[in-house]
């Protein structure tokens, strides 16, 4: 087993490391084993995954199962998927957040919360329930937590993330006045096909002075991309604004709290160098103010144009537009899918995939109405085509929350949790099951614009598949 665990996290102001040495395999691992490599065999299968409950009964937060079959079984209607009666157990203690390799032959995971929270794992796919762990560990938790955000940010690069903030009051507990506010980052660099840490800092997120005083904060980061370029990542923020004019409260745990204030500095993504993860800075849209930090799915592609794709997800209905060139927002674009499907509700997109020549496909529910749909987009032309599916009504797509007064049961939604769409050339795979309902394998071909209902896939009570890879 090489095992490679990060001893210490290093603390300070803008510090970046590369070649790490505190990195080192555990006692009694054979020297001589060698990495696993780069994916570079041909696609053999789609890997699909499901969510299950855990003690508690809460829906989707058990852990994670996976089960691989070809492309071949995928689109046969008549063949049947159990996922949770037939699958390999992912090494997570809540919802493992699953990342794919290029070519499906490789998943990659790092384990949520819990003793193991944090530890990275590496699994070739080998068909059916065969999954081998590679046993090359690496412990992210001294940096990231054992709650980290992290994605394949290009392919063989791993990128996590964690952000904080703390408000400054003029005492603790109510009636104090605000002060300031500092938000931090950290930043750590997978190498994917020699699982180590390559490169971490944290640093100070910089706002200007008056944005802090003005009470601008982030307490979250997520979704990294590489551009094209590899020179730049670009980081999805979830920026808030506590209200400086109000003084602060006290919680029912006795916490200090601050009312939250109106964001007038639009939609922000974090930027640094790479690989120096070097100069931090901020850039805004002036033609959004939804969030972009997403939940627990990729919301940002690298265009065929070389531009960077950016959802604001998992709320919002824009897909916006960063330059390849300048590193900045084109301000002159913006996607909104509430207008290109001529809906008069609001849209969430909560999942989305660019496929290829800037057309997509995003998973999206609409306010006040029950299930959750696919559309087809046209980054392009500004254009969607919403696609018909079966249960596509069912409300254990959307979810609800849950009403005392009424005593309505909270369901959580398949399209809350949702983790990963498929892509094989011009074709898109979404496994589409209402929570604890049976469903199929859809497969899109983007380019004729045809769906068709592949493969079943056999659900249980409170689990729903997450994951095409």
């Amino acid at each position: 087993m090489k095992t490679k665990f990060f001893k210490t996290a290093v603390l300070g102001t803008a510090i970046a490391i590369g070649a790490l040495t505190s990195c080192k395999k555990s006692d009694g691992v054979d020297a001589g084993q060698q990495a696993s490599g780069p994916d570079v065999a041909d696609r053999k299968y789609i890997t699909l995954t499901g969510a299950f409950p855990d003690a508690e009964g809460t829906a989707g937060n058990g852990g994670t199962m996976a089960f691989a079959i070809t492309p071949e079984q995928a689109k046969d209607a008549n063949f049947e998927v159990n996922v949770f009666a037939n699958g390999y157990g992912l090494r997570s203690q809540r919802t493992a957040r699953v990342q794919g390799s290029v070519n499906g032959n490789f998943l990659y995971n790092i384990q949520y919360t819990g003793n193991d929270g944090g530890i990275f794992n590496k699994y070739k796919v080998e068909g059916g329930k065969s999954f081998v762990d590679t046993r090359e560990e690496v412990n992210t938790e001294p940096i990231l937590g054992t709650a980290p955000r992290w994605v394949v940010a290009a392919e063989g690069i791993g990128v996590g993330v964690y952000a904080s903030s703390k408000v400054t009051g003029s005492k603790e507990g109510a009636g104090a006045d605000f002060v300031n506010v500092a938000s931090t980052a950290k930043i750590a660099v997978l190498n994917l096909n020699d699982p180590q840490i390559t490169r971490q800092t944290e640093f100070t997120i910089p706002f200007t002075a008056e944005q802090t005083k003005a009470g601008y904060q982030i307490g979250r980061i997520d979704v990294p991309i590489l551009n094209a370029s590899k020179t730049k990542i670009f980081i999805g923020c979830n920026l808030t604004r506590t209200d400086v004019t109000k003084q602060s409260t006290v919680n029912g745990d006795g916490n200090q709290v601050w009312t939250s204030g109106k964001n007038e500095l639009g939609t922000a993504t974090l930027v640094v160098d790479y690989p120096s993860l070097n100069n931090p800075k901020l850039i805004y849209a002036a033609n959004g103010k939804a969030n972009n930090h997403s939940y627990r799915t990729m919301t940002q592609y690298l265009g065929t144009d070389g531009n960077i794709y950016q959802a604001t997800a998992t709320s919002g209905s824009q897909i916006l537009r960063i330059n390849g060139s300048t590193g900045t927002y084109d301000n002159a674009y913006n996607f909104d899918l509430k207008t290109a499907l001529g809906t008069s509700n609001n849209v969430a997109i909560r999942a989305w995939r660019h496929v290829k020549n800037n057309i997509g496909l995003v998973l999206y529910t609409e306010t006040g109405v029950d299930g959750g749909y696919l559309a087809l987009i046209d980054l392009t032309a500004n254009t969607a085509v919403k696609l018909a599916t079966e249960n596509q009504t069912n409300i254990g797509f959307s979810g609800r929350s849950a009403d005392k007064v009424t005593g309505v049961t909270a369901i959580t939604g398949t399209f809350g949790q949702f983790q990963n769409i498929g892509v094989i050339g011009d074709l898109a795979y979404v496994p589409m099951t209402p929570n604890g309902v049976d469903g199929h394998i859809y497969i899109i071909d983007t380019k004729t614009k045809q769906i068709t209902k592949g493969a079943k896939l056999k659900n249980q009570s409170g689990s729903f598949y997450l994951g095409a890879y």
